[in-house]
């Protein structure tokens, strides 16, 4: 393959394209749609496919594709040339909804949040059931989501998120890229989602005394007001 086959359309021999990462599609709608195909057919959904070496190709979007050719006996199916980048296995892989794209909680919008959730919650069996959306949306949106280092902070706005099923559905939209958290924090919501582990070891950075028979709420209340 040449520079140049990127972004072509080519029609290759199956023997010469590995499998990527299998598709999980039942095996009715496989074996269905390949005695549609049938051995003579023609895949007019092409594969994405990567090359690994000369005359060798891998699979990289249309898994389905590649499954539904297997089945029917195809000798030569018709592909896409992709490059090998990372970020365009991604986005094949999306383009193709054989992967669920992820939301960056730490830097999303209010309207990116809300549509990652109500994706969740408009799902059949979803663990969401019984969660008010606007309430977690808005609890998110204000929260100091930007130095989470994990969702668990979640748990404490308040929005009946709980660890365990409900949180690690939230995983599959969201990731977090954390900032450093400040040396110095007055900011009252800040100050709240932390442990009060973490309040009493910034007090004692800030050389603040009397701080092992403080409760939370004092520690909240002597760093946001120093």
């Amino acid at each position: 393959m040449s520079l140049s086959d990127v972004g072509n359309l080519m029609c290759l021999p199956f023997d010469e394209i590995e499998p990527g990462e299998p598709t999980e599609a039942h095996e009715y709608l496989i074996q269905s749609a390949a005695s549609q195909l049938g051995p003579e057919g023609r895949n007019w959904v092409p594969l994405v496919v990567k090359e690994l070496a000369p005359d060798q190709y891998q699979v990289i979007g249309n898994s389905f594709v590649y499954a539904v050719a297997a089945e029917a006996g195809l000798e030569e199916v018709w592909c896409i040339i992709a490059d090998d980048a990372p970020e365009t296995v991604a986005i094949t892989q999306a383009l193709a909804q054989e992967t669920l794209p992820k939301t960056n909680l730490s830097t999303a919008s209010r309207e990116e949040i809300s549509a990652a959730l109500d994706y969740l919650m408009s799902q059949p069996s979803t663990p969401l059931k019984g969660v008010s959306h606007a309430s977690l949306v808005a609890r998110l949106d204000a929260a100091p989501r930007q130095y989470w280092k994990n969702l668990q902070p979640i748990t404490k706005l308040g929005c009946r998120i709980t660890a365990g099923k409900k949180l690690k559905t939230l995983e599959q939209v969201f990731y977090l890229t954390p900032e450093p958290m400040p040396e110095v924090i007055t900011d009252r919501q800040l100050l709240e989602s932390l442990s009060t582990q973490q309040l009493k070891t910034m007090a004692q950075k800030r050389d603040f005394k009397g701080l092992s028979k403080l409760k939370k709420a004092d520690l909240v209340a002597l760093l946001a007001a120093a």
